[in-house]
């Protein structure tokens, strides 16, 4: 029997590609938006916002690197290349899914850290703290990533026959210490860790307003900004989680029981899921962020006029990606351009 032919209708594999060709594009087109955004707003980015760019850039590499292969396998009903192929599609949707959910964790981390203190308007983070946690979030990666090619776990081919990634009936005796591992400290921990985080972020921003309402009127907006981007951040960080706990579910199952008992076309399903984690971000900024909202918009329309595109200065906008916020250069600003417009 192939194990790289196709177990699911013709009709079935014309779908499925035509799912993933979209979701290739609206990855593609989304996370570029937010990286363009990131590059021409640069000279006033804080430190921490460049985790939000750098998960930006797993997703793009997982839609660039991955899903072409994926469309053109279920367009030819089999899977395109075979075992050379399939090991670096396994590989490559590990590595960027890995530094996908630790860069989720080291954001909700860092923004922790930023809400234990809001009154105090210094950087927290440095540039080179934030870098050395961008190259150890792609090493970690890395290192999970190479495991199945040194002989602990297996890359293969997945039920249906259209896609690879790590072979999980098949490490039910060889490789099942790699299994437990890998939920451990790549999902169910970091889970804990963002759910932590936030609930922390959460309970310290109520009692902050609490103490500050009779006291301050800076308090109470600065924890008003911090409130809208952690409804953002949980949502990046659910839409992530979310999409990968039916795969990780089906995984599970396939270790601890038969895994011919899931008929192909339900095992599908979670996969094609997984897959358009990589979609929700740019989606969830330009529903909740009205300063990234109105910045793709302008950008459309000054390149539509073939005019320069740029983002405006406006000390009004406000970063998706922000962490960390100094309210009193942003006071002043605004003071020094109210006194400019009445003189």
């Amino acid at each position: 029997m192939d194990m790289y032919a196709s177990t699911l209708s013709p009709a079935l594999d014309i779908g499925a590609g035509c799912y993933l060709l979209v979701i290739a594009v609206l990855s593609i087109v989304g996370n570029l938006l937010v990286i363009a955004m990131a590059v021409k707003r640069s000279s006033r980015m804080k430190p921490p916002e460049l985790l939000s760019v750098n998960l930006a850039v797993t997703d793009l590499g997982a839609a660039i690197s991955m899903y072409p292969l994926a469309v053109a396998s279920a367009w030819n009903h089999h899977w395109i290349g075979g075992d050379v192929t399939c090991t670096y599609y396994g590989l490559a949707g590990f590595f960027f899914g890995v530094a996908s959910i630790m860069n989720l964790t080291i954001m909700a981390i860092v923004r922790f850290t930023v809400s234990l203190n809001l009154q105090c308007p210094r950087e927290k983070i440095s540039w080179k703290m934030v870098k050395m946690l961008c190259l150890w979030i792609w090493l970690y990666a890395l290192v999970w990533a190479l495991f199945p090619l040194l002989g602990w776990g297996r890359y293969g081919p997945e039920p249906f026959g259209l896609s690879c990634s790590l072979a999980w009936a098949q490490m039910k005796n060889e490789g099942f210490s790699f299994v437990i591992s890998m939920f451990s400290f790549n999902l169910v921990t970091p889970s804990v860790v963002i759910m932590c985080c936030y609930f922390g972020i959460a309970i310290n921003l109520y009692f902050t307003y609490k103490r500050s309402m009779n006291n301050s009127k800076r308090i109470p907006n600065i924890v008003k900004l911090h409130r809208r981007l952690l409804v953002i951040a949980v949502l990046v960080s659910i839409g992530f989680i979310g999409c990968w706990a039916p795969y990780g579910l089906v995984s599970l199952w396939s270790i601890f029981r038969d895994s011919s008992t899931i008929p192909p076309e339900v095992s599908l399903l979670p996969c094609m899921f997984a897959k358009s984690s990589s979609v929700y971000n740019p989606l969830i900024y330009y529903m909740f962020s009205e300063s990234f909202k109105r910045e793709v918009k302008q950008m459309r329309w000054q390149c539509l006029r073939s005019n320069p595109c740029h983002v405006s200065n406006s000390i009004n906008d406000n970063s998706i990606y922000m962490v960390s916020m100094d309210m009193k250069h942003k006071a002043e600003a605004r003071s020094t351009l109210q006194g400019s417009q009445s003189q």
